[in-house]
């Protein structure tokens, strides 16, 4: 008995020590987050990249430490897998980071202080509504093509733009209806106007260029045809990318390999190219279990640790080969919500039932809901105590967070008080009707693999339950789950996360938008035409329309704590905790500079590996 209370002493230090860098990572300025790791592994970045020319090419000179070339790096996803390999399609995490791999953008946010800083380009120079932007000489496509301003110009006008493919880029940047316009001034030049000056267009021209010459017959051959292009079952040698590795091969539910790209434009101080990786393989995994059981076993040499493993992975690290590392706050968002549609679908019939869209469109119904959620209880047993409860729609690290929302509690009886004001009861088996007689019952979705969201799932089932609703949890696979918040719009409520940027609230407006992509709780498809927002959602709108218009911080800052004030009240999304992104990787691997806007392995191409290995 003495050895059980002697380690779960022990299992409570190791949690409060760590959670106790949370809030000193929470930045209390309106300067950017910079490199965050807690204080037992303080990390020095390297200084910022050069701009060197040499032979009439553009690099870009990496100052991190000289290391050495050869190796592989091996990491992981969890589910079943990417959903394509077009960059221009993607709308999942997994799709995304594999396009992030294999195409660079313009520009790109520095991991250490969040400014905007060049990447294909060389140069960027804003005036008013006028960017214009000085791309690299030199540089190539992976099948020897020079990428130029012609590149840029096709990227954005007719992908981008156009609205081909994913048009969640393209929704962000409407700017009192119109779109910015591109222009080739040379061969290595472009120029953006915006219609009126836009805050925050320059961080969206991250967006990856994509190589003209390939992509131009995709695009010529209509929406169908490019929704399938490069998809996965695509030939990974006919990709042309410009990134620091290139896909070598897919094997569907087992590992995507990429390897290095030996014309990549980033160099190190000895002006070798990079990356010194010679592989970097994503094995998938399928669930979270999976993926500590093979970090253990020594296949994986990076990993996420959710808060149920931390403690046990920090006991073994001062005796393992591996070191953990705390970023900070989750700079995305987890949350329940539930589909406020009434509008019907093509045969004429409801997306939701009737009764429970007067359950769900119901704002006291969704309060009650929100106060019966326990979020002390998901903090301390799920994140085992490594992270706050979440209230608001930014994250807690960002700089627009609205700090006058405060948190609150689980409480029932706030819960019913709400619920009897609406006309429901309960039975003497204490079962929640609503006024029509009508038992309260309905469905609950999140995507099957996924550990941390099942076991909020469960949580939320029983804190329902405990309201006297039933709750059918259903653990979906990732693709069903999209297709009925994107496509069938038939489901009841969901429990989901969305990334998010601590620096760019516009990032978001494809969410809170009405017409935007990611719009889930009142999805409206390309067809509904009827204008039936709530006119919470009309104000949102227009808070969203005029906030990316307010070049000012503390002017942008008024619209922006006043979409989160509206999340707030409506809750149409119930947000519920965010954790502290806690990180493992190898000690063999060398410049390694983990950070909250970075992550572990921003700097991919800089990382190398040192067989010595030992800390």
């Amino acid at each position: 008995m003495k050895r059980i209370i002697f380690g779960l002493i022990i299992l409570f230090l190791l949690i409060w020590g760590l959670k106790s860098c949370l809030h000193a990572d929470i930045p209390e300025t309106e300067q950017p987050p910079v490199s965050v790791i807690d204080e037992t592994h303080q990390i020095i970045p390297p200084p910022p990249q050069k701009n060197v020319t040499i032979d009439g090419v553009d690099y870009l000179q990496s100052q991190a430490p000289v290391g050495k070339f050869g190796g592989t790096f091996i990491a992981s996803t969890i589910g079943e897998g990417p959903k394509t390999f077009n960059p221009f399609n993607s709308r999942d995490n997994i799709s995304s980071l594999m396009s992030d791999i294999m195409y660079d953008g313009l520009l790109t946010t520095n991991p250490y202080t969040g400014e905007v800083i060049p990447k294909l380009a060389k140069s960027f120079e804003v005036n008013g509504s006028e960017y214009i932007i000085e791309l690299r000489r030199g540089l190539k496509w992976s099948d020897g093509k020079p990428i130029t301003a012609d590149d840029v110009v096709f990227t954005w006008r007719d992908i981008v733009f156009a609205g081909v493919g994913n048009t969640s880029v393209r929704d962000s940047i409407v700017i009192d209806g119109e779109l910015p316009t591109v222009a080739k001034i040379d061969d290595y030049t472009v120029k953006f106007t915006t219609p009126k000056p836009f805050a925050p267009f320059l961080r969206m021209l991250s967006n990856p260029i994509a190589p003209k010459h390939v992509f131009e017959a995709a695009v010529k051959k209509g929406n169908a045809y490019f929704d399938t292009f490069l998809s996965t079952n695509a030939d990974p040698k006919t990709f042309v990318t410009s990134g620091a590795f290139r896909i070598q091969e897919y094997i569907p539910a087992q590992r995507v390999t990429f390897v290095r790209n030996p014309d990549y434009y980033v160099i190190n101080t000895k002006d070798e190219k990079l990356p010194y990786l010679d592989k970097l393989v994503y094995l998938i995994v399928g669930d979270l279990n999976n993926e500590v059981l093979k970090f253990e076993a020594k296949e994986l040499d990076i990993i996420g640790l959710q808060g149920a493993n931390v403690a046990r992975f920090k006991t073994l690290e001062p005796h393992s080969d591996f070191t953990v590392y705390n970023l900070g706050p989750n700079t995305g968002t987890m949350y329940l919500t539930m589909n406020l549609n009434n509008r019907k679908n093509e045969d004429g019939k409801f997306y939701v039932e009737p009764k429970k869209q007067i359950w769900f469109r119901n704002r006291n119904f969704r309060r009650a809901v929100d106060y019966a959620i326990d979020r002390d209880n998901m903090v301390f047993n799920i994140a085992n105590g490594l992270g706050e409860p979440l209230f608001t729609a930014e994250s807690l690290n960002s700089i627009f967070l609205n700090k006058n929302l405060k948190p609150y509690h689980k409480d029932l009886a706030k819960s019913r008080e709400l619920l009897k004001q609406e006309g429901f009861y309960w039975d003497k088996k204490d079962r929640l009707f609503d006024k029509y007689n009508n038992r309260v019952e309905f469905d609950l979705y999140t995507n099957a693999g996924n550990t941390e969201r099942e076991a909020i799932g469960v949580m939320v089932k029983q804190d329902l339950e405990d309201l006297g609703m039933k709750v059918n949890f259903k653990p979906v696979e990732f693709n069903s789950l999209v297709n009925k918040l994107a496509n069938t719009l038939d489901w009841d409520m969901v429990i989901m996360g969305l990334t998010g940027s601590p620096l760019e609230p516009n990032s978001g407006k494809n969410v809170w938008h009405s017409r935007g992509t990611l719009h889930m709780f009142n999805q409206r498809l390309e067809k509904d035409k009827k204008d039936d927002r709530f006119d919470w959602e009309k104000r949102l709108d227009e808070i969203y329309d005029k906030g990316a218009l307010a070049i000012d911080f503390n002017e942008r800052k008024k619209y922006y704590d006043e979409y989160q004030q509206i999340a707030y009240d409506e809750k149409p999304f119930i947000y519920i905790y965010s954790p502290i992104v806690i990180t493992a990787i190898r000690d063999k691997f060398k410049n390694v500079f983990p950070t909250t806007l970075g992550g572990a392995t921003h700097n991919i191409e800089e990382i190398y590996i040192d067989k010595e290995g030992r800390k």
